[in-house]
């Protein structure tokens, strides 16, 4: 049974949906001012991580990722930038979507933008002042946090804690801690007529809206970054609870954030972080924003001069158990490409030994259709056991992390029975040894799937160097090579033992020795 960590409770619940068999889910997209930067890939990567995987359980999933395209960011933007702030919107909007593209990200069913659904806003708005839980002033529109008793419950902190909305608007609120549904527009803003007068709608209302029109009232999973707990989340519950009259989603789900390597803490040289954030911790995550150099740099511009994988970037953030910020540098993420490389040896060492393409083996899509009977043969129930091990921890809160450690230890055992089977060397095959490394492969796909990667081959950038480099590091094989069949193995280990402090790895087997970078 899957079992989901709700920020609402505090603690792991039995995920039941709201309807048998089909899921709904609502994550916070981003408020579109600038390009998109790696962070704004993190909650994306893990729920569509989320997505495969209640798919992959046999759930009929619908997803929704909201686009907050009128926002007082973007209007200052866009004033800064001379152009308006729909066009502004339109090419961030598109940016977004091109990396959620390039990042394999393409389970998201919906896109709602904000500005098609004023008039529901308005009509949601209309209710709660109808229902005594807001109140018109001089042209804005404030939620009562007063008439709302537990206000607070999700991110656990009282009215004496919250600091309210400042600025001219703090001066007709009742209440500090009230916030805005409906503000009035000044001058020269973005503005739509209300029985309140012009204006544009609060940030909390937005996906309030949106998710009750596309999910229901009540709904399965409301995602999100730790940041998003107060006020945003708890402000979206208070408005939405109070016009329902029912809970608002079932399950709240939220990641941690993106944060510069540099910024956390090591201990003798490890890091030493509990497995979840403390209970106590929730609210100072809030403080772990992705910055530096290279963190707050366009992700497509990342990409393109760092010369990374896409494929990496979702294991690099896939490595970290989603509750747990990470810890982001150039140099982590390479460290990760380099563990991940083993995985595109062996597939291309499996295309050697059987001559199939491991990308059109047929990989099962559910977890009933991925079970295989393993027989008396030992290698095969290892690979069951690994995959059920994979399985499990993805039960437990989606432990990512921990799957990953287990997809690793799969691989290392595929690659064992090569060696031992000797499979590299044609006169030593045997039907039964090749199928069972075909059905352990299928197994390592099926699992990389949910994942979201092995879907195709990686395509890697080719540098104008790199060739160079290539020829260079083909004509040092060949000179050891040549001094391991005069014996002279001095000669030979020198060589091997050079490259690979250059980051070079080498690989003898029977058909030849392959190289890769480690770094």
């Amino acid at each position: 049974m899957i079992r989901i960590y709700n920020t609402l409770s505090r603690s792991k619940e039995p995920f039941e949906p709201v309807r048998p068999g089909k899921v709904g889910i609502y994550l916070c997209g981003p408020t579109v001012y600038k390009p998109s930067h790696i962070g704004h890939m993190v909650g994306p990567v893990i729920f569509d991580t989320i997505k495969r995987y209640l798919s992959y359980n046999g759930y009929e999933v619908t997803w929704v990722v909201n686009i907050t395209d009128v926002d007082d960011k973007l209007i200052v933007r866009s004033r800064e930038m001379g152009v308006p702030m729909q066009q502004l919107a339109e090419q961030m909007t598109a940016d977004y979507r091109e990396c959620l593209r390039v990042i394999g990200v393409d389970g998201i069913n919906h896109f709602p933008r904000a500005t098609e659904h004023i008039p529901d806003m308005l009509r949601f708005i209309e209710d709660l002042v109808r229902k005594g839980f807001a109140y018109e002033a001089d042209g804005d529109v404030y939620f009562d946090v007063s008439k709302k008793a537990d206000y607070g419950k999700l991110s656990r902190r009282s009215l004496e804690s919250m600091q309210g909305e400042g600025g001219e608007g703090g001066q007709r609120k009742r209440s500090p801690v009230d916030f805005a549904l409906w503000k009035r527009s000044k001058p020269g803003e973005p503005a739509w007529p209300s029985p309140w007068g012009l204006g544009r709608p609060g940030w909390h209302i937005e996906c309030s809206v949106m998710s009750a029109r596309l999910l229901g009232e009540t709904f399965d999973i409301h995602g999100g970054g730790l940041d998003l707990i107060f006020p945003h989340h708890e402000n979206e519950i208070a408005q939405s609870e109070s016009r329902h009259g029912k809970p608002m989603a079932r399950y709240w789900v939220h990641n941690g954030l993106m944060q510069d390597s540099e910024a956390v803490v090591k201990v003798g040289g490890r890091m030493n972080r509990p497995a979840q954030p403390a209970e106590d911790d929730i609210q100072a995550q809030e403080a772990g924003k992705l910055a530096g150099r290279h963190g707050a740099k366009s992700f497509l511009l990342l990409l393109q001069e760092e010369n990374l994988i896409p494929e990496v970037v979702r294991f690099f953030i896939l490595a970290t158990h989603y509750r747990r910020p990470i810890d982001f540098s150039v140099e982590r993420i390479r460290e990760v490409g380099a563990a991940v490389e083993g995985f595109y040896r062996f597939f291309r060492r499996f295309s050697r030994i059987t001559g199939e393409d491991p990308y059109r083996l047929p990989v099962p899509g559910r977890r009933d259709q991925g079970q295989f009977a393993p027989g008396e043969n030992v290698f095969l129930r290892e690979v069951a056991e690994l995959r059920d091990r994979f399985l499990e921890a993805m039960d437990d809160d989606f432990n990512t992390g921990a799957a990953l450690g287990h997809l690793f230890d799969l691989l290392r055992r595929i690659n064992k029975q090569i060696d031992e089977q000797r499979l590299e060397e044609p006169a030593a095959r045997t039907a039964e040894a090749i199928a069972a490394l075909r059905q352990a492969t299928i197994s390592l796909r099926e699992l990389g799937g949910i994942f979201g990667v092995f879907r195709k081959p990686v395509e890697i950038a080719v540098q104008p160097q790199d060739n160079l480099v290539r020829e260079l590091v083909q004509v040092l094989i060949d000179l050891r090579t040549e001094a391991r069949k005069k014996k002279d193995f001095a000669t030979a280990d020198t060589i091997r033992d050079r490259l690979a402090k250059m980051g070079i790895r080498l690989e003898d087997r029977p058909s030849g020795t392959e190289w890769s970078f480690t770094k």
